[in-house]
């Protein structure tokens, strides 16, 4: 026979309980899902998680769950079936790739995406004033005109060489960007799919033998391979531009760059939205405020270059 002390007891633990568990259920569920490890979209994610939670979703508020998969379909399709299964209240993508793979496997769940290669050309929306879908996010895309016109400043292009990878939607975009530039400017275009690291090296001889200049994609496979990128190109005295963030910092002559800091945080705001009952069909996807020319000045004298002083004043950053 109970104690009316330990009834007592009871009664408390019981109504502490159902004042904690209320509490405990108020916490929200988010995974973010990068397209594969690289810097570009750590640096992102970091920010998100920093300025989400100057927004009031800390610890306390949001339990942020990370998955960086393998890069390539089968892992980028399995991390969304996993966001689904554990009862995510929003999911957080970095990359076109991962995007689409959520897009497919988590219809029921919002979705909030960053660093996406023009969402409207990649699938990912339907315009840039509303995604009609249960998604929302920012893009990456850069003006690749800008890029290519300075490098033709410095030298012009008669064959310009692409590294792209057929499985990553943003990089087939920006080889086909590339293309409608060569019509445009009176270059060959020579490309090379690089779906995998393993077969990097092949690409390389195939293009470097070929070009007088070589542009590197939007991609986790050529990403994750640029010094040798750098190397080889070097060996043969071909400048290497690209719109990867760190490209010109890593040895390209010149890069034209977003800033990963600021997707990061412009997602967190566009999750906070989502989390406070806005409707992601009905945001506008975001564009890239910070876009920096960056031109390597010890590249161009590596590879006994002149850079014209009307690219460096369009320039943003000059490495010296």
């Amino acid at each position: 026979m109970l104690s009316r002390w330990t009834k007592l007891l009871i009664l408390i633990i019981i109504c502490l309980l159902g004042l904690v568990l209320p509490l405990q259920a108020e916490q929200r569920l988010v995974v973010v899902i990068l397209t594969s490890d690289i810097s570009r979209y750590q640096e992102a994610y970091q920010a998100f998680v920093k300025t989400f939670a100057s927004k009031g979703y800390d610890q306390s508020k949001v339990d942020i769950v990370l998955q960086t998969p393998n890069p390539d379909p089968i892992s980028w399709a399995n991390s969304a079936r996993k966001a689904s299964a554990i009862g995510a209240d929003l999911i957080v993508t970095y990359g076109t790739p991962v995007t689409l793979a959520a897009m497919r496997e988590s219809a029921d769940i919002p979705i909030v995406f960053a660093d996406v290669y023009d969402p409207v050309e990649t699938g990912i929306s339907s315009s840039m004033t509303s995604t009609n879908r249960n998604i929302c996010g920012v893009s990456s895309k850069v003006p690749l005109v800008t890029l290519v016109k300075a490098v033709m400043e410095i030298r012009p292009i008669r064959s310009l060489g692409v590294l792209y990878n057929s499985r990553e939607q943003g990089s087939v975009v920006q080889l086909k960007e590339i293309k409608r530039l060569a019509a445009q400017f009176g270059f060959s275009v020579v490309d090379a799919n690089v779906t995998s690291v393993g077969n990097l090296d092949g690409a390389l001889n195939h293009l470097l033998s070929r070009v007088d200049c070589l542009y590197v994609s939007e991609s986790s496979t050529v990403c994750q391979g640029f010094e040798k990128i750098i190397s080889k190109a070097d060996l043969k005295n071909i400048p290497v531009i690209s719109q990867m963030p760190s490209a010109a910092g890593k040895g390209a002559l010149a890069s034209l760059e977003i800033s990963t800091v600021e997707q990061g945080q412009v997602a967190a705001e566009y999750a906070v939205k989502v989390l406070n009952g806005k409707k992601p069909a009905l945001m506008i996807i975001g564009t890239p405020k910070k876009v920096e020319l960056v031109i390597n000045l010890q590249v161009a004298r590596k590879l006994d270059l002149h850079v014209p002083f009307q690219v460096l004043s369009i320039a943003t950053r000059v490495l010296k």
